[in-house]
């Protein structure tokens, strides 16, 4: 029977980035005080019955037209809207994700419009109205708490509109994942000591790349940046111009490359798989921020995994991401 309902429960709701709710997928049942309104109606007939009041009956039906109104409105207020996601940005364990829904409302205007995890807590539901014939974005966060390329949980639609007598609700399933990398260790150790020589080690470079060391002067060169002109000497030049000396002349300066770091699982002997992880993240991490290309070794089946040095997003995304898979080689079922 649970392999049935939940069979039902996943055919009912599909797994999509975008969200139209209509009769099949918006449900309504009276809130809190809606029920205490209804207990209210009850009394109130019983009391016009048993006193013979015509005003009696006349109040109590037209609180029960009231409410039956409120309950068409409620459930109006969800229908024919839809909603969609963008692929969320990887995150650090522990910290938010943050998923930016758009909303779209093809009819009248709808207010009070909430969305929240599903599970989580009411008091983290994300409000908003969406004018007519318009759009609106909402931002919404949960918290990020193993690592992994994890599924993103299911969402509710919620509203209470007008009278907060029913609630309203639909079941969202997003199809899209998001990457949560290991938490970075604070504060970031040392580098490991790198070995000279051989396949596949860190070496030391003496070659020059454009810094901050002032080396010396030289002629101006088409795509020089104009920081690097030496202006009072331009000014100079350009006053002896009717003597042929009018010449732009720039620094050169020069800082010497970054050191190649390889950042081995290796390195981090003695400690816990997601502790080895965490420093491994904070090295890549500082190896970026320093601009000082690094490659990665992570231990595998028959052959290690090996990522070459290199700098860039792309390339940190590559190493975050291996590192992750690392620690957790698959997200969590749904």
């Amino acid at each position: 029977m649970r392999q049935l309902w939940q069979g039902w429960w996943a055919a009912r709701h599909p797994l999509s980035d975008s969200h139209l709710m209509g009769q099949r997928n918006i449900y309504i049942l009276p809130s809190r005080p809606g029920l205490a309104f209804c207990a209210t109606l009850g009394l109130l007939l019983l009391a016009s019955i048993n006193d013979q009041l015509s005003l009696g009956y006349l109040l109590t039906f037209l609180l029960t037209g009231a409410g039956l109104a409120s309950m068409h409105s409620t459930h109006a207020n969800l229908r024919g809207l839809s909603l969609d996601l963008a692929a969320p940005e990887p995150v650090f364990a522990g910290d938010d994700v943050r998923l930016n829904l758009r909303l779209h409302n093809s009819g009248g205007a709808r207010y009070g419009i909430g969305v929240h995890v599903q599970g989580g807590p009411r008091s983290e539901i994300a409000w908003t109205d969406v004018p007519a014939q318009g759009h609106a974005v909402l931002g919404l966060r949960f918290a990020a708490k193993t690592c992994g390329r994890q599924p993103l949980p299911t969402l509710q639609i919620v509203t209470r509109f007008p009278l907060g007598l029913f609630r309203s609700w639909s079941v969202w399933r997003p199809a899209s994942m998001v990457w949560i990398y290991p938490q970075p260790e604070q504060p970031a150790p040392p580098f490991p000591a790198q070995t000279e020589g051989g396949s596949g080690q860190a070496q030391s470079s003496s070659v020059l790349q454009r810094g901050q060391d002032f080396e010396g002067v030289r002629q101006y060169r088409r795509g020089d940046s104009m920081r690097q002109v030496l202006w009072k000497k331009a000014a100079l030049s350009l006053a002896q111009a009717d003597s042929g000396g009018s010449q732009l002349w720039v620094r050169e300066t020069h800082a010497p490359v970054a050191q190649t770091l390889w950042l081995d699982w290796r390195d981090c002997a003695g400690l816990s798989a997601e502790a080895r992880a965490s420093r491994l993240c904070a090295w890549l991490l500082a190896a970026e921020r320093a601009q000082a290309p690094c490659g990665l070794r992570l231990p595998g089946g028959e052959l290690p995994l090996e990522l070459a040095p290199n700098l860039g997003p792309e390339h940190l995304r590559a190493c975050l991401q291996a590192l992750t898979l690392q620690v957790s080689p698959s997200g969590a079922p749904r």
